[in-house]
């Protein structure tokens, strides 16, 4: 099979497509046929290494997992003795085991992984791209959050994958939405459900003079220390890429300090978990309550060119990479 191989940290350039042996699934295991994916800035930042901290999850020196890819979509090609949730021709969409995978043409999953059947009224494309952002923004602001009607969030970064989920989910809590995002994608961002939108290319949140009971930095432009000023008085900052002052925030909290920031390592959660939230968010999606962004989409032998995109950072929603088997001959 093909697949999309790194080997060394560094820039787009060490990204190989290349003929690998195409896994057997064993007791319990189904292998995946995948016909979409996605590039996310989770992928770019492992394959340069670069905060080197992310060298903590893939290896200190080089990679442990050779092939990224956190979400995908497909057919179930065949199963191991013993599945009972899957059977051969199910289409699926999944969390790649570990967030590593899923930029080839197969993989396989324990049948009890993160996989959810997908609906027919639903595409590959749009399926592909639920659990990079779905599965961060509902924990969050669900479960960290406890986002409540009336609430007021501002949420940093709402134009991007996780944002573009997380202003729909708010806005389906009943809580008064502003998304910050660059100009380019005010418009997408009101039409997402905002009612108030900052543009952050223009205007700075800090200087608004406005608080909000729950700020969610869902690109890491902010901090727990900058966004203080900006939150109520028990207000909660939450953010998918900690710092300092977020790491300190439950220490200053014992204290009696009624401002706290929180952050989450939701790709962690149990796949049970993970399962309950994907089949909450497809039926959202079929239900109309709920759009999937997509941005652009590349085939999976221009990877390379996917990487060099998202790392511009204007990404809108997602960007899918599609895995067309006849094309790349197997």
């Amino acid at each position: 099979m093909k697949a999309v191989i790194y080997t060394e940290y560094g820039p787009v350039d060490v990204l190989e497509l290349q003929d690998i042996p195409r896994p057997t699934p064993q007791d319990r295991e189904v292998l995946v046929k995948i016909f979409a994916t996605t590039v996310t800035p989770v992928d770019t930042t492992f394959r340069s290494g670069n905060p080197k901290f992310a060298r903590l999850f893939t290896g200190l020196f080089k990679p442990k997992n050779t092939i990224l890819g956190t979400e995908l979509s497909g057919v179930i090609e065949a199963v191991g003795a013993g599945v009972t949730r899957f059977k051969c021709g199910d289409r699926v969409f999944a969390a790649a085991p570990g967030g590593f995978g899923a930029h080839a043409q197969y993989i396989v999953m324990s049948e009890d992984a993160a996989i959810s059947q997908i609906p027919e009224q639903l595409g590959y494309e749009d399926t592909a791209a639920i659990c990079n952002g779905g599965l961060t923004a509902l924990p969050f602001l669900r479960d960290n959050a406890k986002l409540q009607a009336g609430q007021k969030i501002l949420i940093i970064g709402a134009a991007g994958s996780i944002g573009t989920v997380a202003v729909q989910l708010a806005v389906s809590f009943g809580a008064e939405v502003t998304g910050a995002c660059s100009t380019a994608n005010t418009e997408m961002v009101r039409a997402l459900g905002a009612a108030h939108v900052v543009d952050y290319s223009r205007e700075n949140f800090q200087n608004s003079g406005q608080t909000y009971d729950v700020i969610f930095d869902t690109v890491g432009k902010s901090s727990f220390t900058k966004a203080r000023g900006n939150l109520t008085p028990n207000g909660i900052y939450l953010t998918t890429v900690p710092d300092v002052s977020t790491l300190a925030s439950p220490l200053t909290h014992i204290f009696g300090v009624g401002k706290r920031a929180k952050m989450a390592a939701t790709g962690l959660r149990k796949d049970a978990d993970k399962i309950k939230d994907m089949d909450i968010l497809k039926n959202m999606i079929v239900n109309g309550e709920l759009t999937t962004v997509i941005d652009r989409c590349y085939p999976l032998e221009q990877i390379a060119l996917a990487h060099a995109y998202v790392e511009k950072g204007h990404k809108r929603g997602n960007l899918i990479v599609t895995v067309d088997h006849a094309a790349l001959r197997i």
